[in-house]
């Protein structure tokens, strides 16, 4: 039986070994030590990477009670070899995992949560709880988390005997055999789990909640912890800086800021559209009706105005209206009959133009990459 050195000291990231077997797993080589630092994929945390006597270990899991180094190069059994850890991976998994005992804690504790799905790596958590929270919920949550981490609080160990732990109020009860390791916050949270975590709620660092979302009756939300959420936090205050410039706004007044400009906006694209309703109302006004086909050709029009030119066109005309809007070295079309089946004839007109479109047959739309003058060589249309 392997001795689990990360049970005893969770910080530890360099140890000495004996290789007890070594077998071919695949392209990899399973490796058995007498002793480990490298904690096995359990938990929702996965299992640790790192080097033994210099080779890669590239995974670490429990197997038949058998914790399995996957290397990528064979050990010598009897060999007696140096272990080390990835540990900024390491640390940053025991940062997120502890964090979110915190998160759930509390969250059970003031509205019942329970937590049913925890995917983590080291770069940060989705945790899923059974109940909805909506956003000042998660707000509160977020800064009772984080009060936590600044009064650095005691992260226990525990391996109570079978009769105390009956009479534990710990989370996570269904399917345990003896022993049970129980992790305590004091005053916060008593969970069963096999996983390192920190010795301190200040090695934490920060936690962040945030993407919150409706989830199977209840809620789904991204938690960051340690360096992630710090790195999060900086690329949000460089954003808000940013945004704060382009809107010559304090970053306290974002929101209105925002809401002022969409607002102009929206009122503009209003403007827009009366006004290119005139335009096209005008367009087909002063066009007289004519034998074979119509073509209009445009330098800025909205897929909407080019649609009404085509519609109004066609009345105007025996054959085909094409309304065309120059869009990159190329043309936007609508083209539309009431005489042309264009559906048919949609094929033949991209052959000839380089275009590409389709649709119904009183109207098709599209682009096509062809020149004015070879647009109007194919149509021999009357140029609006």
């Amino acid at each position: 039986m392997t001795e689990k050195l990360f049970y005893a000291d969770a910080h530890l990231r360099k140890f000495t070994a004996r290789v007890l077997s070594c077998e071919e797993s695949g392209r990899l080589f399973a490796v058995t030590l007498d002793r480990t630092a490298f904690f096995p994929e359990g938990g929702g945390q996965r299992g640790d990477t790192g080097a033994l006597g210099g080779v890669r270990v590239t995974d670490t899991r429990e197997e038949k009670g058998e914790i399995l180094h996957f290397c990528d190069a064979p050990l010598v059994p009897g060999a007696e070899v140096t272990g080390e850890l990835d540990w900024e991976t390491r640390f940053a998994r025991m940062q997120i995992h502890s964090a979110e005992h915190l998160v759930s804690g509390h969250a059970h504790a003031l509205w019942g949560c329970g937590n049913v799905g925890f995917h983590m790596d080291e770069h940060g958590a989705t945790i899923d709880f059974d109940r909805e929270l909506d956003a000042p919920q998660l707000m509160r949550l977020e800064r009772l988390v984080n009060e936590d981490v600044w009064k650095n609080l005691p992260i226990n160990i525990l391996w109570p005997p079978e009769e105390e732990l009956a009479a534990m109020p710990f989370r996570q009860k269904k399917g345990l055999s003896m022993p049970v390791r129980i992790v305590e916050v004091p005053g916060v949270d008593l969970c069963a789990c096999c996983a390192p975590h920190v010795s301190f709620t200040g090695e934490i660092g920060l936690v962040r909640l945030k993407d919150r979302m409706r989830h199977r009756g209840g809620v789904r939300f991204t938690m960051l912890a340690g360096r992630a959420a710090y790195e999060d936090a900086a690329l949000c205050a460089a954003e808000t800086e940013a945004l704060s410039r382009l809107f010559s706004a304090p970053q306290n007044a974002l929101c209105a800021a925002a809401e002022r400009v969409l607002g102009e906006l929206e009122a503009e694209k209003y403007a827009r559209a009366a006004a290119e309703r005139r335009y096209v109302e005008a367009r087909l006004a002063a066009m007289e009706p004519c034998e074979g086909n119509l073509l209009y050709f445009e330098e800025s029009l909205s897929p909407a105005a080019l649609r009404a030119l085509a519609e109004g066109g066609r009345t105007r005309c025996t054959g085909v209206c094409a309304a065309l809007c120059a869009e990159d070295g190329g043309y936007r079309y609508v083209m539309a009959s009431e005489t042309v089946d264009l559906r048919a004839a949609a094929r033949s007109i991209n052959a000839a133009l380089s275009g590409r479109g389709g649709g119904a047959p009183g109207m098709i739309q599209g682009s096509l990459r062809a020149s004015r003058e070879k647009v109007e060589e194919y149509f021999h249309g009357k140029i609006g």
